[in-house]
């Protein structure tokens, strides 16, 4: 008897606890496994994220260290324009990054476009500045810099012809100079954007290129 009892194995009923056991442990190993999937994926993610809002800062304080007042428009009253600055937009003058500098100084315009979902995005587009002065010409398409901005603005900061502080404003109303400081402010929606403030470079050597190829058509030196 004892040796038939011994010989009998499982029941179905046994059979079916470790069955059910097993699936619990294998769960509890699935689940562990998805959790450190998702959570290597969401750092990754925001690692990217944050690259990308570096890369942008360091690229925008780069290229406004880099600002030339040279014209590249005229205004109603005819004066040369060297900037323009608006809440959500800002055209100016500075030469390329890295090796695309050898193009010369291009006009730039950095603007925050709607995206269509609620949100906005940090655009930057070129053009090149044709030697006869004529109007800058488009160089593709803008290059995004961010997504996923809640909302922002620029403002500046300058001084009038008294040499008077002007103070910070959503819009530069002298487009015939450059303004001393810009300030890129923004709300991202999934992370903090350091404010950034950034002088401009005056340069004092810099001369209308409208009037330069006029003295080049004519012969006379400037």
């Amino acid at each position: 008897m004892s040796m038939r009892a011994a010989s009998r194995g499982f029941t179905l009923l046994e059979l079916l606890a470790a069955l059910a056991l097993l699936a619990l442990l294998m769960l509890g190993v699935w689940s562990g496994i998805r959790t450190a999937a998702h959570t290597m994926h969401h750092g990754r993610v925001k690692v990217d994220r944050l690259d990308k809002v570096r890369g942008a800062e360091r690229f925008l304080r780069r290229n406004f260290s880099q600002v030339t007042p040279i014209p590249w428009a005229r205004d109603e009253e005819g004066r040369a324009v060297v900037f323009d600055g608006g809440m959500h937009s800002m055209r100016f003058v500075a030469p390329l990054p890295g090796f695309l500098g050898r193009m010369g100084p291009q006009m730039q315009e950095l603007a925050l476009v709607p995206d269509g979902h609620g949100a906005w995005r940090l655009e930057m587009s070129f053009a090149m500045l044709p030697p006869d002065g004529s109007q800058p010409q488009p160089l593709g398409k803008p290059e995004v810099l961010l997504t996923g901005i809640r909302q922002g603005r620029f403002v500046y900061r300058g001084f009038d012809l008294k040499n008077q502080d002007l103070g910070w404003r959503t819009s530069w109303a002298r487009p015939t100079q450059l303004p001393s400081l810009v300030r890129v402010e923004l709300q991202l929606a999934d992370g903090r954007w350091p404010t950034l403030t950034a002088p401009l470079r005056v340069d004092g050597s810099a001369v209308n290129r409208a009037s330069v190829m006029r003295g080049l058509r004519s012969g006379s030196a400037l």
